[in-house]
């Protein structure tokens, strides 16, 4: 317990009393329910986030079995890929818009197992840079994959309609 005496230049003095002793804010109590229904949150066997892991595991094995020119070289395919489907979008193609994240993604890892060979052989961020810019400029620029392919099929069709 402790008493305030504040004095106003009237004469007059206001004594109060304030009880400092005991708080009446305990803080914010949680209630264990919440709790145990963000731990349960999950169901129990959860196989779809074991296939993710599984697969990202396997995906990283190959990307890291490979040798510096063939990452190079998928890397440009998959950059090219990226390219044919925003093209797809802005013509409002039908396409899956799943394939970005994944392409993203997979180039992301590539460019990672890059740098962590790099950094492996002693090779610094500046440099690293340098050797990137360098590499970016000699790429000779091709159609991806797909257009190939797709080129190939129209070829392959006319082929067939010149026959028939």
């Amino acid at each position: 317990m402790m008493s305030l005496s504040i004095a106003s230049p009237s004469g007059v003095t206001f004594t109060s009393k304030i009880n400092l002793s005991k708080s009446s804010f305990h803080g914010i109590q949680i209630p264990k329910i919440i709790q145990a229904r963000a731990v349960n949150a999950l169901p129990p066997s959860c196989p779809s986030l074991v296939v993710k892991m599984a697969k990202r595991e396997e995906e990283l094995k190959e990307i890291r079995t490979k040798t510096a020119e063939e990452l190079q070289e998928e890397i440009v395919d998959l950059k090219g890929e990226l390219f044919m489907l925003r093209l797809q979008r802005s013509a409002r193609n039908e396409f899956k818009s799943s394939e970005f994240l994944r392409m993203r993604k997979r180039i992301a890892r590539m460019l990672t197992v890059k740098r962590e060979r790099e950094v492996e052989e002693g090779i610094n961020k500046r440099i690293s840079r340098k050797l990137d810019r360098k590499w970016k400029k000699s790429i000779v620029p091709r159609p991806p994959p797909s257009l190939k392919k797709l080129r190939e099929e129209e070829a392959a069709e006319e082929a067939k309609e010149s026959a028939s």
